[in-house]
């Protein structure tokens, strides 16, 4: 009895597993870089004891400019005193970016009045397609206290650059510019009521995971 042969991959499917496959790299060595710089920065004695994520400031975050979804011009000093839950992705994004977003969503919802301490917030890495408008209706699918951020190519830029997000424009198969698609990391970022850089959750972390650390963190 013979088996029947597997049908072979299609060549644009093959090539879409490994630009994948290629962000996901990049995302491992960006994790592992800030890993790496969390622990050479470490006072001796937290490197044994490991029991204080925020002894140290690690170099992730910082000062922003931006456009919230309802128009509303911000900064990062608007979220003082609140947590924050950071994911970098667009509104385009075919499947990574809804799961991340919704796993979001998912520990907001566990975390019930808790969550009021927590600000959801999805910054867009696609300013050119990610209107105020567009991300409006975006956000509004996944959470009511989820923000949406926007702003101009450049202060784009600067954000991704200081959350040191990996972001590159993929074009569309076929050559239009229009329908292009963006590989970026897919991390989620924790950052303190102080607006400093605690931690990041990798792609996958689901909702329930996310509510577990944070109800934790809002208990303690």
């Amino acid at each position: 009895m013979t088996s029947a042969a597997a049908s072979p991959i299609p060549g644009g499917m093959k090539a879409r597993i490994l630009r994948i496959a290629v962000a996901m790299a990049i995302g491992l060595v960006i994790a592992a870089g800030i890993a790496w710089w969390q622990v050479q920065n470490e006072p001796q004695p937290s490197r044994t004891a490991r029991t204080q994520e925020t002894q140290t400031a690690v170099s992730i975050g910082g000062p922003f400019t931006l456009t919230d979804h309802t128009g509303k011009t911000v900064t990062d000093q608007d979220y003082q005193g609140q947590y924050r839950l950071i994911y970098f992705g667009y509104s385009y994004c075919p499947d990574v970016c809804p799961t991340e977003l919704g796993s979001m969503a998912r520990a907001m919802e566990v975390l019930g009045p808790l969550g009021d301490r927590v600000q959801p917030l999805m910054i867009t890495i696609d300013p050119e397609r990610d209107t105020v408008s567009h991300l409006a209706e975006y956000v509004a699918l996944f959470h009511p206290r989820m923000v949406g951020l926007t702003g101009t190519p450049e202060q784009v830029a600067a954000v991704t650059k200081a959350y040191r997000v990996y972001a590159a424009k993929r074009p569309a198969e076929g050559g239009k510019t229009e329908e292009y698609l963006m590989d970026h990391s897919g991390f989620l970022y924790l950052m303190g009521p102080d607006g400093a850089f605690i931690r990041i959750f990798p792609a996958g972390t689901t909702g329930d995971e996310l509510a577990a650390d944070l109800r934790a963190r809002l208990a303690g």
